[in-house]
């Protein structure tokens, strides 16, 4: 099987600003449309309309209805629908939302569909009861109706399988080599090299926010907490957060950063932070570690599967514990020279194992196993 022609549908949209599929998206298939017929379809409110192609991926903008419940589903339906009109080899569906909706291609019964699970989201603080069924649905349908189904990480494969008792592929997140950068732009926001502590993802209740604030409120140190990313339709818990900072001018909320800002954040920060209580494969944990960037995060099974259980590449804390972490994170800031032999090692690592270029050609295989 040579050129093989793929519908991606589950992203808000390429080029992407946030959010960790959509970069899994871009990075993965700017790589398999230099040999495949790539389509992804993307959102009216989220990718400018005068973008057609980018990367060599081809853009499809359908409409959605921008509200927190029906903005992925809507155009999940009106992207499945389309590929009526489509001759695809492959549709791939990312997310267990959009997945409860893969289905709908099967009608047509040409293409082989293929799911990706990149986290539970089921369990995020966001979600009521109606959405949290519906969720867990898709949960389901992401190993019921696709001829193949992909898990970002082994605790997913196992979680799944154990479940479920279908097997799925492990194919996880990757990165790029970093590109180390001098102190520039951070200069906007008074920021210096190692001058800050770092949290970098969307402001959601699972990603803690709130606790790395609390902790860093009650430590004396000079360095600053920055808070990058924005919210996703949780606009309350945001103004939570502004308020629980409201009192500390230490700590500095950027909005979404990217391209050389989110570089140099990375190049230049004291530490990184990721309390999270959910993730799949967190993209920025991977990125932090490549950049060599001393590292603390929760205990929580996908981040363990990357940073090991003896804290061989980071410090970890006990997930959701605000004492270990206030704990955890005081030493961090007097063990500067151990912290950096930690994170050096890491980097070598992340490095190696989670490459966008080798991530591509095992989800190349993956898609041939099916068609062929």
């Amino acid at each position: 099987m040579g050129n093989m022609k793929i519908a991606v549908i589950g992203t808000r949209g390429i080029p992407t600003s946030q959010g960790g599929v959509e970069r899994h998206v871009e990075e993965l298939y700017a790589r398999l449309a230099q040999n495949h017929d790539i389509t992804v379809y993307c959102r009216n409110n989220y990718t400018p309309s005068n973008i057609s192609e980018y990367k060599s991926i081809k853009v499809r903008r359908l409409p959605n209805l921008n509200t927190k419940h029906f903005d992925a589903i809507s155009h999940t339906f009106l992207a499945a629908c389309d590929t009526f009109r489509h001759d695809y080899d492959i549709i791939h569906f990312h997310a267990i939302g959009p997945n409860l909706l893969s289905f709908i291609p099967r009608i047509k019964r040409r293409a082989k569909i293929v799911a990706t699970v990149h986290a539970l989201d089921w369990q995020r603080a966001k979600w009521r009861m109606f959405a949290k069924t519906m969720l867990k649905l898709g949960e389901r349908a992401s190993v019921t109706f696709p001829d193949l189904t992909i898990s970002v990480s082994n605790a997913m494969k196992e979680y799944l399988k154990e479940k479920y008792g279908r097997d799925t592929i492990y194919i996880p997140n990757g990165i790029n080599k970093p590109a180390l950068r001098q102190p520039a732009q951070i200069r906007d926001y008074s920021l210096k090299k190692h001058g800050y502590v770092l949290f970098l993802g969307r402001l959601v209740p699972e990603k803690n926010p709130h606790l790395l604030i609390q902790a860093f409120k009650d430590l004396k140190t000079d360095l600053r907490l920055v808070i990058a990313g924005d919210t996703s339709h949780t606009d309350t818990y945001h103004e939570s957060l502004m308020k629980e900072s409201a009192n500390d001018d230490r700590i500095i909320f950027t909005g979404i950063v990217g391209g050389d800002l989110l570089r140099e954040l990375y190049s230049n920060a004291y530490l990184f932070v990721l309390p999270s209580s959910l993730e799949g494969t967190p993209i920025t944990l991977l990125e932090a570690l490549s950049y060599g960037l001393p590292t603390l995060c929760s205990d929580i099974e996908p981040n363990l599967e990357i940073v090991g259980r003896d804290g061989q590449y980071a410090t970890v804390f006990h997930s959701e514990d605000l004492q270990d972490l206030k704990v955890k994170l005081s030493a961090m800031l007097a063990d500067t020279n151990g912290i950096r032999v930690k994170a050096q090692k890491a980097s070598e690592k992340i490095i190696d194992s989670y490459n966008w270029d080798k991530i591509a050609i095992q989800t190349e295989r993956a898609y041939k196993t099916i068609i062929e």
